[in-house]
């Protein structure tokens, strides 16, 4: 778990499109990240 105002780790991820982003790519800007556990889902 990261605490709120920390740093957040390094990833890679690939979009719908195929294009690769780094999470490095955004240092010094602001970020929002959200994540979910499923699509589709209830809850």
């Amino acid at each position: 778990m990261i605490d709120a105002g920390r740093t957040a780790p390094d990833f890679t991820v690939a979009t719908d499109d195929g294009t690769i982003v780094s999470l490095r790519d955004y240092r010094g800007q602001w970020v929002v990240l959200y994540f979910y556990p499923k699509a589709d889902t209830p809850g």
